[in-house]
């Protein structure tokens, strides 16, 4: 049972009782309010967070996936992709790097990139779906309509190198029980990360790196974005320190 179930099943319970003793002055109504405020307080903070695998379980460290903390291993993650000119930078120091990471991919940017799209996959990076439109809404679509928009990006990708994706990121990680089902119901696998890089609002690149250099640990699931420029700049100097310090690159 996840989280999101217990706490619908027990809070509910509870609020019950409460109303019960409420109605019979045996509870002041104020305790009811509270409750229900900590209720929606939960579901808002389990909806943000997809660390807490509140409403859909999520690979979150590769400590999910059984690694040893002392094996000093970290996975790059990047999102958004694809762009037209900033990906392209990331694989060629990846490349140079001899590094592989994976990529969530918006649907609707493959169609435009398939060039792109090849070389990913041809270079040995694991690709992921985030989604065909990554829009603002897309949280509250219905479930048919998460299903439809995650399926489309898989046919794409099918049609495109010939192989669809077994891992997929929620836009903005963000969940809620109409994702859930509509990932269940793809029997993909959904990832999140326990390292935010914040490239997205970095001020400068050298914010970027001392943020990255500060936080990175064994077992790291690296959230990047390839579309964000100061995240190409410090990259080389990134998996530079991370060798220097021991650390070795891996895949889901």
């Amino acid at each position: 049972m996840t989280p999101f179930l217990k706490l619908m099943l027990y809070g509910g319970i509870t609020a019950l009782l409460w109303c019960i003793l409420c109605w019979f002055n045996l509870l002041p109504w104020f305790f009811v309010w509270l409750l229900l405020f900590f209720i929606l307080l939960r579901l808002v903070l389990g909806a943000i967070y997809i660390q807490q695998n509140f409403y859909l379980p999520s690979i979150n460290s590769l400590a999910d996936v059984g690694t040893d903390a002392s094996e000093k291993k970290i996975c790059l993650t990047f999102d958004d992709g694809i762009h037209e000119t900033r990906t392209p930078r990331v694989l060629d120091i990846l490349r140079d790097k001899e590094v592989q990471a994976m990529f969530f991919l918006i649907g609707k940017n493959c169609e435009t990139q398939k060039d792109i799209l090849l070389r990913l996959q041809q270079e040995g990076h694991r690709l992921g779906n985030h989604s065909y439109a990554h829009d603002f809404w897309f949280d509250m679509k219905s479930r048919q309509a998460m299903y439809d928009d995650i399926q489309h990006t898989q046919q794409l990708m099918q049609d495109t190198i010939q192989l669809a994706p077994k891992f997929f990121r929620p836009p903005y990680g963000v969940t809620n029980p109409n994702l859930a089902k509509a990932v269940k119901r793809t029997g993909l696998t959904s990832v999140g990360w326990n390292l935010r890089s914040l490239d997205t609002v970095a001020k400068s690149s050298s914010q970027l790196l001392e943020k990255l250099k500060k936080d990175t640990k064994p077992n790291a699931i690296v959230l990047l974005h390839d579309r964000c420029e100061y995240t190409v700049e410090v990259l080389t100097e990134y998996i530079d320190y991370c060798l220097a310090q021991g650390y070795t690159f891996v895949l889901l």
